[in-house]
């Protein structure tokens, strides 16, 4: 078909040099896609190459531990990644010898690994005839058949599915599939996308009817939730705090942090003292409470803002459990604990 032929065209000619294209090892080409997904290439490229440093093979990352893998993934986000990473790891190297299954319906009995990463490591690594779709392939196919399904409806992933599978060249699975994901990322982005110079602009009938920026359709919206939160950075004497592991289930899931005084709405100052007075949240006297960030810091993630104060609390004595600065920056952070460690290191 022309759509195929002129698109692997395109991507022999246009193609970034990216590390997991230089061999069909299905480990890194596992370990860029968990890592890419909702992440741009140039931020997941540096930490992918961490990662393949400190953990050259599947057996390397299933004996690491938990937060050593936790510190190296600190600020890439959706921390669940990195969680499911590991346990899979683990399920490879020590179920499976650490040989990764050889078919997209084998891989998809592998912890963590859903549809599209199982159809991009059966792919790219083994060249097997199976379309990958993803946010990219969405928006190359919906703009160039004029497709006006919504893609957060039931059936978009399977109808979406079925027509890259009708366009996959026999044989090349793997540069179709890969030739499609760059197109959508470097030529057919998602707002103003240069369409005088794209390969395509004499048959995507989403330029010829004037559509392309109401395509992909996409009418569900996400939710977010506002939450407040106050971190306490208790100091004693010595000028050490104290951090604990957040294990209760949600966001960032097993990282580290500050005592936490979580609020319904934005509180005044007043009130926010007046609680942190009130909790017990150490056995030490407090001495001094001073605000580090009065203009606040918002953290946006998926589907919550976080407001997010920093509150430094001198307590009289030594703190039980107390950590120096240098030891507790060892830990893994959520990134916007771990930049404030940095910067004010108490």
């Amino acid at each position: 078909m022309r759509f195929s032929k002129t698109l692997i065209q395109w991507y022999l000619q246009s193609k970034r040099d990216l590390p997991w294209r230089n061999d069909t090892n299905p480990y890194t080409i596992w370990l860029s896609e968990i890592m890419l997904q909702q992440t741009r290439v140039a931020q997941g490229l540096p930490y992918y190459l961490r990662f393949t440093k400190a953990f050259p093979t599947v057996f390397d990352l299933a004996n690491a531990d938990e937060e050593e893998v936790l510190k190296l993934w600190q600020g890439l986000g959706y921390y669940s990644r990195a969680r499911n990473l590991h346990k899979t790891a683990k399920q490879i190297a020590f179920e499976l010898n650490g040989e990764f299954p050889k078919t997209y319906a084998a891989l998809l009995h592998l912890k963590g690994i859903g549809e599209y990463t199982a159809a991009a490591i059966a792919s790219f690594a083994y060249n097997e005839n199976v379309p990958v779709v993803d946010g990219n392939v969405f928006r190359v196919l919906s703009r160039y058949f004029d497709v006006e399904t919504d893609i957060a409806s039931a059936g978009a992933k399977k109808e979406f599915t079925q027509l890259a599978a009708e366009l996959l060249p026999k044989g090349n699975a793997n540069i179709f599939n890969q030739a499609i994901m760059e197109f959508g990322a470097l030529q057919c982005v998602p707002k103003n996308p240069d369409c005088g110079v794209c390969v395509f602009n004499d048959s995507c009938l989403a330029l010829q009817k004037g559509k392309v920026s109401q395509l992909p359709v996409k009418s569900k919206k996400t939710k977010v939730t506002k939450r407040y939160f106050n971190y306490l950075v208790f100091l004693d004497e010595n000028e050490n705090t104290i951090i604990s592991k957040r294990t209760k289930k949600g966001i960032w899931h097993n990282l580290y942090e500050f005592p936490l005084l979580e609020t319904n709405a934005a509180e005044t100052d007043k009130t926010v003292l007046e609680l942190i007075q009130n909790q017990s949240f150490v056995e030490n006297a407090i001495q001094e409470i001073q605000l580090c960030n009065p203009e606040g810091i918002v953290h946006k993630l998926s589907h919550q803002h976080l407001s997010i104060k920093f509150w430094k609390v001198k307590v009289e004595g030594a703190l039980l459990s107390g950590i120096d600065c240098k030891s507790a920056s060892k830990f893994p952070f959520p990134i916007v604990i771990y930049n404030f460690i940095e910067k004010e290191c108490f």
